[in-house]
């Protein structure tokens, strides 16, 4: 694979991997499998694994899943509420181990003790209390950022609402809500008897049941609560994992009694397979085992990446299959024209639950497997309601079956449908002539993480698009005036009234500020997430000089590409796809004219003090650090509030220097730019952090 195919495939990996984070985290209804959406992430993080280079901090890779519900307080974690890294063989689990050590610079066999607990197929929730009295409850959200519930939780009988027992003045505990078996069984029965609709399983029972706006709602429904670790808290609890879980129970908390304590890695995948083998017989979901070193000290040091725990690790069950037929194969659009192709299956059950939809990825993926319509194909699930192909079983296959035939125009406008060289995906060169190009750009701009504007959800831009209300961005903040001059109605659309169209104004107007970051992630540019426009907006502090530098950086070649290519996280590919966007006529347009209707404000960074010296500038880090890997001190860095680069120029402020420094070093000496040793960078660590 060349950086090309790279950057194209992993563009759209990532598309496929938010959009199944939302269907999962937000909607409490996936449309893949555990197992199908663990392969793309895999495949993903392999890629970039490949490509180091190609990473962008906003990729799904380097942050937690989740998104945040507008009907709910967002609640601000102390501190993050992570997300694990997967295993799914045994290799995987030597390799975890064989990490630990490293980073603890421990000899090779020496031993690395876990605690091995089930992995509840549930939703986390966090538990804040103070002086024994539960005060605040949220789920876990973004990991930085979750929802404010604390009614709902109140509600568990499984959570105190005061500690028995000595406890820290102010306790984090965290852990999952779930529903057993017995009780999903008993509320299908009831929904049936009170001619609702059925739960498809118990976690998505138990998602929608928690995140009820009526907490007498969640009190009628049977959530169950087992604790598994802490967040804040204001004294030590105990010094282990294991002493952890024993001091929850002596307060109140339940804990999984099946969690054990491993000393090698014998141990370990032993308690895997007497687990795998005995699930069934268990009243609650699992999806696999997590293992976390036991000795809080190591856990300390290890840290997290961007969105996992160095030290903990969950170990994955194989899926479960079934056999049905594939009916028809249909064609979905997204905002970036990408022709996405979607298996329509004959519902079967498969683990309880029916599914009857499978994505294929792309045209390469069928023709891989040669999926036709009319084949019987095997389907995998692991806990979800729509299954992955696995294969087709050929000698079922009808005399007359062909091949099938990748589309060459575009479903939805007719434009002709072309695959870039190196690309997985076909697009449609329609554009926003595209009336599924169009909705999607238009949902993504008001979404949560863009322009945030309440009331316009994706329905309504759809109704307002195909009745020609809004075509562009601006035309949104356009439709009060338009409403005052008698030009559109609004009062008499279907579902509109006095008060939800004035509502929509307040909505609207309360937007028509908004900071620079989140205004370059609306504008939808191809794999510019919000991590890498916070990047931007960081690095070029208003629009008009991102704007000017843009065009100045279109030749890619010369001091505007590179200043671009220097910021840590933007790599070619992404760099390509910010100038040819800003190189396009109508995407100029659309600026110009949204920035007549709104105020964009820019970045301010935080001055640099006499106690962090840091806070604002540019830093790069050369040569071997001996006492810290890179990694780490990247992150030490970005924590002052630091910006990364990953090459000198005259607008580096500090170079780091590590053993066998070589060009950087010398162009920050001929360009003037200070320079600390490894051991000046850690002792200024050392009062900062």
């Amino acid at each position: 694979m060349t950086p090309l195919e790279a950057a194209a495939r992993l563009t759209e990996l990532r598309d496929a991997v938010r959009a199944h984070d939302a269907r999962y985290y937000e909607d409490a209804a996936p449309t893949v499998s555990d197992a199908a959406y663990d392969r793309l992430f895999r495949r993903l993080k392999a890629i970039e694994e490949a490509f180091p280079e190609l990473i962008t901090p906003d990729s799904p890779t380097q942050k937690v899943s989740g998104a945040l519900s507008a009907r709910f307080a967002k609640v601000r974690h102390s501190l993050p509420m992570l997300s694990l890294d997967n295993a799914f063989h045994a290799e995987d689990v030597t390799e975890f181990l064989a990490r630990v050590r490293r980073w603890l610079a421990l000899p090779d066999d020496a031993p690395v003790p876990v605690v091995a607990e089930p992995k509840i197929d549930g939703l986390s929730a966090s538990l804040r209390y103070e002086h024994g009295k539960l005060v605040l409850g949220a789920t876990r959200g973004d990991g930085v950022e979750g929802e404010g519930i604390t009614p709902n939780l109140r509600t568990i009988a499984d959570v105190p609402q005061t500690l028995s027992g000595d406890c820290p003045a102010i306790l984090e505990v965290r852990g999952e809500v779930y529903m057993s078996h017995s009780d999903f069984l008993a509320l299908n029965e009831r929904q049936t008897a009170e001619g609702r609709p059925l739960f498809a399983n118990p976690r998505n029972a138990a998602a929608g049941s928690l995140r009820q706006l009526d907490p007498a709602v969640t009190a009628g429904r049977p959530l169950r609560f087992f604790a598994y670790s802490i967040g804040e808290v204001s004294a030590p609890l105990a010094a282990t994992q294991s002493g952890l879980l024993a001091a929850f129970k002596t307060l109140g908390f339940p804990v999984n009694p099946l969690a054990r304590r491993c000393e090698t890695l014998a141990d370990i995948l032993g308690f895997y397979q007497e687990l795998y083998q005995s699930r069934a017989t268990l009243d609650y979901d699992i999806d696999g085992i997590v293992y976390k070193v036991d000795r809080r000290d190591w856990q300390d040091r290890l840290g997290m990446v961007s969105r996992a725990p160095r030290w903990a690790i969950a170990h994955k069950f194989p899926a479960e299959q079934a056999v049905t037929t594939l009916k028809a194969i249909t064609i979905q659009v997204g905002r970036t024209g990408a022709l996405t192709p979607v298996a329509e299956l004959e519902p079967i059950t498969v683990g309880g639950v029916v599914v009857a939809r499978a994505t294929l990825h792309n045209e390469d993926e069928i023709t891989r497997k040669d999926v036709r319509p009319g084949d019987t194909v095997v389907i995998q699930r692991a806990g979800d309601v729509i299954p992955q192909i696995v294969s087709v079983l050929t000698e079922h296959r009808p005399a007359d079956s062909a091949p099938y035939v990748f589309p060459e125009t575009c479903p939805a406008c007719g434009s002709l449908a072309v695959r870039e060289v190196g690309a997985a995906a076909r697009r449609c060169t329609g554009g926003l002539i595209c009336p599924a190009q169009a909705v999607e750009r238009l949902r993504h701009f008001v979404s949560r993480d863009a322009f945030d504007i309440e009331g316009l959800g994706a329905r309504q831009i759809a109704a307002f698009f195909a009745d020609g209300l809004i075509h562009s961005p601006a035309d949104i903040f356009r439709l009060k005036a338009r409403q005052d001059s008698g030009a559109i109605d609004l009062f008499t659309r279907d579902g509109w009234g006095r008060q939800s169209v004035n509502n929509l104004f307040a909505a609207i107007d309360a937007r028509r500020e908004i900071p620079l970051a989140r205004f370059l992630y609306a504008l939808g540019i191809r794999q510019v997430g919000q991590a890498t426009a916070k990047l931007l907006a960081k690095t070029y502090g208003s629009l008009a000089a991102w704007l000017d530098r843009m065009q100045d950086a279109a030749p890619e070649a010369g001091a505007a590409w590179e200043e671009l290519l220097s910021i840590d996280g933007i790599g070619p590919a992404v760099a390509h796809d910010l100038v040819a966007f800003v190189a396009e006529p109508h995407n100029r347009q659309i600026i110009a004219d949204l920035a007549r209707s709104i105020t964009i404000t820019p970045w301010i960074a935080a001055p640099a003090t006499a106690t962090n010296p840091f806070n604002g500038k540019t830093v790069v880090f050369t040569g071997t650090l001996t006492r810290m890997g890179r990694p780490e001190a990247k992150a030490c860095a970005e924590a002052l509030g630091a910006k990364v680069a990953s090459s000198v120029s005259r607008k580096t402020d500090f170079v780091i220097a590590g053993e066998a420094a070589g060009s950087k070093l010398k162009e920050a000496a001929s360009l003037g730019v200070q320079v600390l040793s490894e051991d000046e960078w850690l002792q200024i660590l050392a009062l900062l952090i």
